[in-house]
């Protein structure tokens, strides 16, 4: 199993109250998505030994959305943004020269992702867990912008929130 340290950053209080336990559970998904990867794909950093930092910030709408226009040039709030290390052209030599590893950033949108799992009849804890998954993904390297990708990134999060007990975010 690849060590792990996730740092939790909580900029939007109405976190505490939406989702009990949320440190447990956030560790719980980190921990179970990256048993699964670890089972179906050959991550090359996940093999050295090294402890992997995550960073988890649970936001609002109004910090999502000056992110989202900053980095990604869209003009509006999102559910989930993340920042992956790998995509820092320092990435592999700071693998050789620092016992940790910094992954990345995920940023999630507290009305945002309230508002998508009530349009989506499914709850917050379910909905959070999808979208931190989701995140955990991209800081690992996989991407959606191919229908190839797409497909496989779907599989793989379907895949790990049935480890969760979590239904089909995508449908049957």
């Amino acid at each position: 199993m690849t060590k792990t340290n996730l740092a939790i950053t909580l900029n939007e209080p109405g976190w505490e109250t939406e989702i009990p336990n949320l440190q447990n559970l956030a560790n719980q998904v980190l921990i179970t998505a990256l048993d699964y990867v670890n089972e179906h794909e050959e991550i090359d950093f996940l093999q050295m030994g090294k402890t992997v930092n995550f960073n988890l910030c649970l936001s609002n709408d109004d910090e999502v959305h000056t992110l989202n226009r900053d980095f990604r040039g869209m003009d509006k709030p999102t559910n989930v943004l993340s920042f992956a290390a790998i995509d820092d052209p320092d990435f592999d030599k700071n693998l050789e020269l620092f016992d940790d590893i910094e992954i990345g950033d995920i940023i999630i949108a507290l009305e945002t992702m309230q508002r998508e799992a009530k349009e989506k009849g499914i709850s917050l804890q379910d909905h959070f867990c999808h979208l931190f998954t989701h995140g955990i993904l991209h800081l690992l390297g996989f991407d959606h912008i191919e229908d190839d990708e797409a497909e496989y990134m779907e599989d793989f999060e379907i895949n790990i929130l049935k480890n969760l007990n979590i239904k089909n975010p995508y449908g049957d």
